[in-house]
């Protein structure tokens, strides 16, 4: 172990310090209250949670470790910075530890409104340890404003400024500030690696074995926040209805694996693979496959080539809290003729939606309508939109996300 973080750190550029899980403790903790209560719940999807008070216990347990770890290592005017809903509580741990240094939280996922979040029964444990914390981020305002409005149905006595992007709430003894840093990509080092003769080659091969189509690309995680079956059937209504598409578009889906051991993931696996079947067996002509199904992972050059080769993205998740597939398109679209069709219950949607196709995932018709006319869009339109995407992508990279949170927790420090 010892060696095994000695090289981890050297390649990391800063020193790590493990924290050492049981077997029991990943699968409560991890796969269990991280991933079957707390990810289905702030995806809008209570109907999956399997709200086990083992789990609980197991959470504040893990936690506690995470806290304990950080309180041996960190110096007395360190900044303490915890990422995702996995640590919710790492900084009440660290308070009853007599931490005292400023400690902020991000959380990567959205955030659910109350008559989601009340759904769970530690609603007002999670809410107290948030609260704990200096500065809580958030990916877009409407999680940020989410987290407020629990925080005014379930707390007592607190109250609050949503004036400016950063709010604060104020408690009895102390001030938090709560804020919306969208996080992003980081632009330049995609638009360069894209722009190499090996991923240029790479994609005009892939443009070729799919000829005189244009080649519409999902890039989804096995999971089902991701949206993959609607996807599928939107496309279906799309050919179904447009008789113009046959033999004109090609959907390249990737669904990268992820979590195989779990029934339900099996059960999605099948359906996305049943749908494909389908379609690809209804509308097949010779010399043209609808659908290009791929069920694995892709190293950074060849999902690359698969961005560059693309002319439309179909990124479609029924909830996300940012989705930076839809960042990475348009970075690597340095010949500017792409189409991003976008989820608006993505977070990307608060950013791109001006010069995306903004869709309702669960509008089948919708997508389908927004397939067609990103087909049928010029190529005058197409340049100006994608300009404006990298544009705002460029400006709000992941540079821009990591200075705009550290500057609101220096805000708040003095």
């Amino acid at each position: 172990m010892d060696e095994l973080v000695a090289i981890g750190s050297k390649d990391a550029g800063c020193m790590l310090k493990p924290v050492v899980l049981t077997e029991e403790e990943l699968n409560q903790y991890y796969l269990g209250f991280s991933n079957e209560i707390i990810w289905p719940l702030f995806h809008d999807f209570p109907s999956r949670c399997n709200f086990d008070p083992a789990y609980w216990d197991m959470y504040q347990a893990v936690n506690r470790k995470f806290a304990q770890v950080i309180a041996q290592n960190a110096r007395a005017n360190d900044y303490i910075s915890v990422q995702d809903y996995h640590l919710m509580l790492v900084a009440k741990e660290l308070r009853g530890m007599g931490v005292e240094s400023n400690v902020g939280f991000f959380l990567h996922i959205p955030f659910p409104p109350p008559d989601i979040f009340i759904k769970m029964p530690w609603r007002s444990q999670v809410l107290e340890a948030l609260l704990e914390y200096d500065l809580v981020g958030f990916q877009t305002m409407r999680d940020r404003n989410n987290f407020i409005h629990c925080v005014e149905a379930l707390t007592k006595g607190i109250h609050h400024d949503a004036r400016r992007q950063v709010s604060t709430i104020a408690m009895p003894n102390r001030e938090i500030r709560i804020g919306s840093f969208p996080i992003s990509i980081d632009f330049n080092e995609f638009a360069r690696q894209a722009a190499d003769r090996v991923v240029a080659e790479r994609a005009r091969e892939l443009y070729e074995a799919i000829p005189n189509c244009q080649i519409i690309l999902g890039v989804d995680r096995l999971d089902y926040s991701k949206g993959i079956p609607q996807k599928l059937r939107a496309f279906r209504s799309a050919l179904e209805r447009f008789d113009d598409l046959h033999g004109k578009v090609a959907l390249v889906q990737i669904v990268v694996p992820s979590r195989e051991d779990i029934a339900e993931y099996q059960e999605l696996k099948t359906e996305i693979e049943g749908l494909v079947s389908e379609i690809n067996g209804k509308f097949t002509q010779p010399g043209w496959v609808p659908i290009h199904y791929m069920f694995r992972s892709l190293d950074r050059s060849e999902l690359l080539a698969y961005y560059r080769a693309a002319d439309i993205a179909l990124v479609t998740p029924l909830k996300d809290g940012m989705n930076l597939v839809a960042k990475e398109y348009c970075a690597a679209n340095t010949d500017r003729n792409g189409v991003l069709i976008l989820s608006e219950f993505a977070g990307a949607a608060t950013q791109l939606r001006r010069n995306s196709l903004l869709v309702n995932p669960y509008d089948i018709e919708g997508v389908a309508n927004a397939i067609h006319r990103a087909y049928n869009m010029s190529a005058n339109e197409r340049r100006i939109r994608m300009r404006r995407l990298r544009k705002s992508i460029r400006k709000h990279d992941i540079f821009w996300w990591v200075d705009s949170f550290l500057r609101a927790a220096i805000a708040y420090d003095t």
